[in-house]
């Protein structure tokens, strides 16, 4: 009876260890990924000064002293009308410069009246199947992307970037309707737009625009 007892007791203190060891582990995990978040200091602005046209390439060099480049050519690599969109259109966005140590979504969003302010809403929201993991490596093009070389999160990006010395990449963007979740590129100014993902989210450093506009 004693030895039953006994053995009960040592492999209940076993499951505690054991229980015990894997919250560590989980806190840990948790603290790694979310300390950077909110630790996180901003490096200042772009830079940039928005195109007052509807330029196919921008430049400006950032407050931490990166030259950003970005662009958008159609696919067969000629500069893309950006003044007449159309739902459907293929567009290929290109950027070098780019701190890659932070992530960047790319999408098509509101131009914030206030300068320096962050590019939002957009148009597509989140890649679809992005926190399930399920459109990291994709090469379909989305109505949105997310690129990031950070080991915590690159599961669920897209994509990393193509040359993260040189800070470049390239996504395939498929123009979503012009109206949609709040936002009306048909009546509001619109564009291309790169910003820092959720893990550097108040930081305006890596945020590009070209001003797009809607056929018809």
């Amino acid at each position: 009876m004693n030895d039953r007892v006994a053995r009960g007791s040592n492999s209940r203190r076993v499951l505690l260890i054991v229980l015990g060891a894997a919250i560590a582990v989980l806190l840990v995990s948790v603290a790694v990924i979310v300390l950077p978040i909110l630790t996180h200091q901003s490096a200042g602005g772009s830079g940039q000064t928005l195109p007052s046209g509807f330029a196919a390439s921008a430049e400006a060099k950032g407050a931490d002293g990166r030259t950003r480049v970005l662009s958008v050519e159609t696919l067969d690599g000629k500069a893309a009308d950006l003044s007449k969109l159309r739902e459907g259109d293929e567009i290929v966005v290109r950027g070098t410069g780019y701190d890659a140590a932070i992530g960047i979504y790319v999408s098509i969003c509101l131009i914030p009246e206030k300068p320096g302010t962050k590019p939002s809403p957009c148009l597509g929201g989140l890649p679809e199947g992005a926190m399930e993991g399920e459109a990291a490596g994709t090469d379909e093009a989305l109505s949105s992307a997310w690129i990031t070389d950070d080991w915590a999160w690159k599961a669920f990006a897209n994509k990393g970037y193509d040359d993260p010395k040189n800070g470049a990449f390239e996504v395939h963007l498929l123009v979503p309707p012009a109206v949609q979740e709040g936002v009306d590129c048909t009546k509001q100014k619109c564009a291309v737009t790169t910003r820092s993902d959720h893990t550097a989210a108040t930081d305006r450093v890596q945020d590009m625009q070209l001003p797009v506009a809607f056929a018809g």
